[in-house]
């Protein structure tokens, strides 16, 4: 798996806010920074997966992390969101910054004034074409 710094890659500022009756913390995207649906996201040098949803106030938002695809789907599951912001300091009204490591698909998540290296994942088209090509040598 190739490796990539956040200093190479494009990093856009997101910020936190409070979601819900419980207060819990969202990450609110710039418009156009992913795409609605699941993806990968790496934060605390661990891979989650977050569903990426258009909120009612139609803000771009991330409310939680979860370990797989399809726990981020289904909300279901251990939500790590609270635990990475309170691990790093964070609170609504604070930015963090979001890495493009592939755009569409893989995404970290600093705190400001950190560096990060990601783990480029394949992605599904890439480990399908090579089981194909594995099969026709």
């Amino acid at each position: 798996m190739p490796s990539l710094s956040s200093d190479g890659v494009e990093t856009v500022r997101a910020s936190i806010e409070q979601a819900g009756a419980l207060n819990r913390p969202k990450v609110v995207v710039p418009e156009g920074t992913m795409p609605e649906g699941v993806v990968r996201v790496e934060a605390g040098n661990t891979t989650y997966h977050a569903d990426v949803q258009v909120g009612l106030d139609g803000d771009v938002e991330i409310r939680g992390l979860y370990e797989n695809a399809r726990l981020a789907r289904e909300r279901d599951g251990q939500n790590r969101l609270s635990e990475w912001v309170d691990e790093k300091d964070l609170e609504a009204g604070r930015s963090v910054l979001v890495d493009i490591v592939v755009d569409g698909e893989q995404y970290g998540f600093r705190a400001p004034g950190e560096d990060a290296v990601y783990q480029v994942a394949d992605s599904p088209d890439d480990s399908l074409a090579s089981i194909a090509e594995d099969l026709d040598g």
